[in-house]
């Protein structure tokens, strides 16, 4: 019978018959998954889909999304353990969870689940109380990080050199708590600098999030009813970080026989003032917010726009650019953090300057004054780009790490 033993390294060593690897028991900690709809999220639930489809035994742990007791949650691409959590009166939908609350929680679940491997998303609440689990039973651990200290400041509403200290705090305890972990990841080269420069983490490996490219690429025959006027679009939460604000100023600004319309997909905590900023730029009948929608709806949003927009200034990769990229739309991204490894300005898109309305509308004029021909090169540019990153080549890395493989064995 087959059997996994861990050496002195935390290296799974396969004890079987010869025919090949033994299927992992992966435990996911992920301190936001559905029904939250962010980047880390949406990784969280891409890796296990992926785990699971390649024959893995897969659980989460994640926070239950309303008041009651913890859960065992079945969903198709893992059993979800969903973990008592509490609101922030600061933000409609988040939920913490208190770690004398869980760390019992916890210790029954690994108890339960028995892990080969873990991987944690954050070094939060779920994630320090799993990851301190993980170590004192010697189970090898991968750890990821989606989130910069900037993200949080929306749910804090203090002076801003309190929010300096918040942050400070934030990459100490990020390099103390994932510093323990055998691999640590993140998406970007420049998040990579960033943990090393502030946590004092020596060795990050960059390691995309990957995107299925295919998925947002018209099918043969597909008929997509795009809208008479320009339109650009933009996905996400809207939430303060992102900047929303600045696309509506200047959509306001561009030339108005461009008659430039904008796509808001996503909810959020800032919805209401961006409605009022619409009403008050007199955009009423040019800026459609369409919340929510499903993954059908949104493939049909890429598609459908003319130019993809991001103006977010935290973004450690941005899911949502790598996807309208591979719906092969012109990008216009600020030029902050990320963001800028996913343009090569004027071939693909181009950078603006981060909340600069005035810029970003120059550059919406740039892109919609080409003609088709140029507008569809500059969308093979982008689908390019976005298929480098390719889901297949990022689960097969992880898959390597939770069986043993170093941060080295990726250098380049």
């Amino acid at each position: 019978m087959n059997s996994i033993a861990i050496d002195q390294q935390g290296v799974l060593q396969e004890a079987d018959n010869g025919k090949g690897q033994r299927p992992l028991k992966i435990l996911i900690a992920a301190d936001t998954y559905l029904p939250d709809v962010n980047g880390a999220a949406v990784f969280g639930l891409r890796l296990a889909q992926a785990m699971t489809r390649r024959g893995h035994d897969v659980h989460v742990i994640a926070a239950r999304p309303g008041k009651g007791a913890s859960y065992l949650e079945e969903r198709q691409e893992a059993r979800v353990h969903r973990l008592r959590s509490h609101s922030v009166p600061t933000h409609e939908s988040w939920r913490i969870c208190f770690p004398w609350e869980i760390k019992s929680e916890i210790r029954r679940i690994f108890d339960d689940v028995q892990p080969d491997v873990v991987h944690i998303q954050c070094h939060y609440m779920i994630g320090q109380a799993t990851i301190a689990e993980s170590v004192r039973r010697g189970i090898r651990t991968i750890a990821t990080n989606h989130f910069m200290p900037e993200n949080l400041e929306p749910f804090l509403p203090f002076p801003q050199w309190f929010l300096d200290i918040v942050a400070r705090n934030s990459w100490r305890d990020m390099g103390k708590i994932m510093g323990r972990a055998a691999v640590v990841t993140t998406p970007t080269p420049l998040a990579a600098k960033a943990m090393k420069d502030h946590a004092r983490l020596e060795s990050v490996l960059p390691l995309s999030n990957g995107i299925d490219s295919a998925h947002y690429e018209p099918a043969d025959g597909e008929v997509i009813d795009r809208p008479e006027h320009p339109t650009v679009l933009f996905v996400g939460r809207l939430a303060q970080e992102k900047h929303v604000d600045v696309l509506i100023e200047a959509l306001a600004k561009t030339d108005p026989a461009l008659n430039v319309h904008a796509e808001i997909v996503g909810d959020g905590e800032v919805r209401p003032q961006l409605e009022a900023k619409v009403s008050e730029l007199d955009l009423g009948g040019r800026v459609k917010f369409l919340g929510y929608v499903d993954d059908d709806e949104l493939r049909r949003a890429y598609l459908r726009a003319t130019v993809f927009c991001q103006p977010g200034t935290a973004e450690l990769q941005s899911l949502v650019s790598l996807e309208a990229m591979s719906a092969s739309k012109p990008v216009l991204l600020a030029n902050a953090m990320a963001l800028p490894h996913l343009v090569d300005d004027g071939v693909n898109g181009y950078l603006f300057a981060p909340r600069d309305a005035t810029d970003l509308a120059a550059k919406l004029e740039l892109v919609l004054g080409q003609s088709e021909a140029e507008l569809e090169a500059m969308g093979e540019a982008s689908h390019a780009k976005a298929a480098r990153h390719a889901i297949d080549k990022t689960m097969d890395t992880f898959e390597r790490l939770y069986r043993g493989a170093s941060a080295e064995d990726f250098r380049p």
